[in-house]
């Protein structure tokens, strides 16, 4: 898919991009007058388990629940002067004013694992609007609209991959107050990381560890397992197929992958960005099928690092709801918070079915 790409400026230093299908966008000047932020966190190593955790005390004033008429991810009106100053846009990347990484000052050291260690939060977290209708949610955008978002996802991805700060970048989208989604207007985040985060290392470990032992890679043999055996997927296509895990932590959650190794967003081909157009907008949809209302959920995009386990990492989605039935919140509690053991409520077998029969949107015609 062809796109154009504008810069800009904002008044307090941050950069914004814009993303769009036709040529000619002239971008108008922030004039809010914004201060530079003089903030910076830091990244703390936990000793005990061996995992690091940024401190961002400066993001307990950001921006929280406001009005529709004042949302700051709008486009800018008389009214309401937004962090995108224009009228009207596509989709927009820009630095989120109140970040929990922020690139480094000065040349990047990278953080040894000393007891009581910390370290500069260097890193990026930017803000991805995909639409400038307030009401939309990613699951009914046009599908010209998915794609530009998928090609805004893979521009960001190589770039920041290329800061020698940077380890891991992770796409996301958090959706619902129940979440914790602080700014309703359609979004997601992207954090480029100057750590691999845990739980993708130890994704990582086990493919190498699995590799040593086999000479194969865990991630193929796991998606062959589950479409052989068919009794998990939820959707599938010529070039990406839908399961929920067989050990999945949620009630319902389903991860996507495609079906030809893919390290990261860089390394989809047009027919797999094509179909991922699809068949990601349709899973969204069977979630909010799944109880007639929108869900709360998280879609976390798992990628291979920088560095050295660049080889064992794999482009796929890790798409979960916070939801286990109408009106009621799955909880992590003592249990899932405490000591990270999940107790699922509903077997993953039942959850593919319900997933595969959920659709309101569009007719279900998959079956496994």
């Amino acid at each position: 898919m062809k796109y154009f790409q504008t810069s800009l400026t904002l008044s307090d230093g941050r950069q914004l991009l814009y993303f769009d299908r036709d040529p000619g966008r002239v971008p108008q000047p922030d004039t809010r007058g914004l201060l530079a932020s003089t903030h910076r966190g830091e990244i703390r190593y936990d000793a005990l388990v061996g995992e690091w955790v940024t401190v961002a005390g400066h993001r307990q004033d950001r921006t929280f629940l406001p009005q529709a008429d004042s949302c700051p991810l709008c486009p800018s009106s008389d009214s309401n002067h937004t962090e995108i100053p224009d009228s009207s846009y596509e989709v927009v990347i820009f630095d989120n004013r109140f970040p929990s990484l922020t690139p480094p000052n000065t040349s990047f050291t990278a953080p040894s694992t000393d007891f009581l260690m910390t370290s500069d939060n260097a890193g990026h977290c930017e803000v991805v609007c995909f639409t400038d209708n307030h009401d939309a949610t990613f699951a009914d955008l046009p599908r010209s609209r998915v794609e530009l978002v998928i090609q805004a996802w893979k521009d960001r991805t190589a770039k920041l991959s290329t800061k020698d700060y940077v380890d891991y970048v992770f796409v996301f989208e958090n959706f619902g107050t129940d979440i914790g989604v602080t700014i309703s207007h359609p979004h997601g985040q992207i954090y480029a990381y100057p750590f691999i985060p845990s739980r993708a290392k130890r994704h990582l470990d086990q493919v190498a560890d699995y590799r040593a032992r086999t000479g194969r890679h865990l991630i193929d043999d796991l998606v062959g397992r589950e479409t052989s055996e068919g009794t998990r997927i939820v959707d599938r296509g010529e070039h990406w197929v839908a399961f929920v895990p067989f050990a999945a932590r949620w009630p319902f959650q389903v991860q996507l992958h495609p079906l030809a190794p893919v390290r990261d967003f860089t390394e989809l081909d047009d027919s797999q960005a094509s179909e991922l157009a699809d068949i990601y907008p349709r899973l969204l949809r069977r979630f909010r099928g799944l109880f007639d209302e929108q869900v709360p959920y998280i879609a976390a995009w798992n990628q291979a690092p920088r560095g050295a386990s660049r080889e064992h990492g794999r482009l796929f989605l890790d798409l979960f709801t916070t939801r286990r039935d109408t009106n009621k919140l799955k909880y992590l509690a003592g249990s899932e918070s405490a000591m990270g053991a999940f107790v699922n409520d509903v077997s993953p077998e039942k959850a593919a079915d319900m997933l595969r029969g959920s659709l309101s949107v569009v007719p279900d015609t998959f079956t496994p």
